[in-house]
């Protein structure tokens, strides 16, 4: 296969003499601008039938992926009132915490499955998914002897019982993976990952929740479970040292029934950490606010989020900052003043860096811990700029212009340099998709807008 530019678009030339022609691609665009594409002289505007038909190595498989996905979308679109969803607060914004994540309509803003949730009925997405904004979600309650759990930190003793540990279940892993009833628990407010929901005035819930939900199945290992602990006082430690600029959630506890299918883990709110008048918003949802139409206020969080993140990455550590593992404290004016980073599964860790800061590893799961320059700067570079900056910005134009203003005021180093000067990392997600065989991340290399102004 290869690809042909022309002033009206791009040309693919397939192998088999085929040809597919579309629009010339912005990588970093979130705002839909492709109505159709062109193979072989046909015009496509169904992403499913096309996958059918370029009949690619396990086209058809992702193809009812991504039907699922389209009919899930339309769905989540369906149900929107006009304007803002989940307004209440001061000037119109949320109230609550979760209804900034009940802004997300649209769900991952460059999985070609972006809403994808094989495995749930229609009922079951309007009871449980964010974005149609349930009045609640009952948690189950799974009582299992303490002897036969693995915990990590405390558990609370209002989910315990004499020697039994109540576990809190998402009621579809009840019913479709542990086949069990449960006595009903908690009412939770469910949050963007779905399995993870959000206890008025209380923790967090990560619940297991055993669906492959856009490139993976979201359980939660005993391995995580185990080093709960380990990594909620790391993440402390790693706050320390951005001068106030990042909060992290602390795990308050973690427990598994020695499979990921039966594991849950109580996380800090996020909204702990907004001072008076202040907002802690998913750099996901900033897009539903007038924010973003700004380009000194993009400006002014690209400066911000570069910073803490070259910071902790110069340190040894590599977050996976993408807009729903990122937060942004926002001031009553909408300044961004703060970061708030939720979810340390899956970071990064150079020993090595931190040695040369006078700073021991801890210890945590091996598959953390990684000396590899391009992967601790594909971690942070793949989910910061190419994921939760560009989506903020909307347009590689616009992210170009965000970078350009904030690069030269973030402190030098080796890693900035690369972000200067290098193609930007990003998973390559279709791929990923059609390699079933295989585990692990796929990479792609996209334009790097700071050199390459114009899509």
């Amino acid at each position: 296969m290869r690809r042909a530019a022309a002033r009206d678009g791009l040309t693919l030339h397939l192998a088999d003499g085929r040809r597919l022609h579309g629009p010339h691609a912005d990588p970093y665009a979130t705002a839909a601008y492709v109505t159709s594409v062109d193979l072989a002289g046909t015009a496509y505007d169904d992403p499913a039938r096309l996958m059918t038909d370029l009949a690619v190595p396990y086209g058809g498989g992702l193809a009812g992926e991504l039907a699922h996905s389209t009919a899930s979308l339309a769905l989540s679109r369906a149900g929107q009132q006009p304007g803002d969803p989940g307004t209440g607060g001061v000037g119109g914004w949320p109230a609550h915490d979760w209804e900034w994540e009940q802004r997300v309509v649209d769900g991952h803003p460059y999985h070609p499955n972006c809403r994808s949730r094989p495995g749930f009925s229609v009922a079951e997405q309007l009871a449980y998914g964010p974005e149609h904004r349930p009045p609640a979600v009952r948690l189950g309650l799974l009582p299992v002897p303490a002897d036969e759990c693995l915990v990590s930190g405390g558990w609370p003793a209002e989910l315990r019982e004499g020697r039994l540990l109540l576990i809190p279940v998402h009621p579809w892993q009840a019913v479709h993976v542990l086949k069990r009833s449960c006595v009903e628990g908690l009412a939770a407010h469910p949050l963007m990952s779905l399995r993870t929901l959000a206890v008025p005035d209380g923790p967090h819930v990560k619940t297991a929740l055993s669906a492959r939900l856009t490139s993976s199945v979201r359980d939660i290992s005993v391995g995580s479970v185990a080093a709960s602990s380990a990594l909620s006082e790391f993440a402390e430690s790693l706050a320390e040292r951005t001068d106030g600029l990042l909060h992290m959630t602390r795990s308050l506890g973690a427990v598994t029934a020695d499979s990921p299918d039966l594991a849950a883990v109580l996380r800090e709110s996020p909204a702990v950490y907004a001072g008076p008048g202040e907002h802690v918003v998913p750099v996901a949802a900033l897009a539903t606010t007038e924010l973003t139409s700004s380009p000194a206020w993009l400006a002014d969080f690209a400066r911000l989020a570069l910073t803490v993140g070259l910071r902790l990455l110069e340190q040894g550590v590599a977050l996976e900052a993408h807009g729903q593992n990122l937060l942004v404290v926002l001031s009553a004016s909408g300044a961004p003043v703060r970061l708030v980073y939720r979810d340390l599964a899956d970071i990064r860790v150079s020993p090595a860096r931190l040695a040369r800061h006078g700073l021991a590893a801890p210890e945590l799961p091996a598959r953390i811990l990684t000396d590899d320059v391009t992967a601790l700067r594909g971690k942070l570079f793949g989910s910061l700029v190419a994921g939760a900056l560009a989506a903020t910005a909307g347009s590689g134009e616009a992210l170009g212009t965000a970078l350009a203003a904030a690069v030269p005021e973030v402190p030098d180093t080796g890693d900035l340099r690369a972000l200067r000067g290098e193609p930007v990392p990003v998973k390559a997600l279709t791929l990923m998709r059609l390699s079933p065989g295989g585990s692990g991340d796929r990479w792609a290399r996209l334009p790097n807008p700071l050199v390459t102004r114009a899509f």
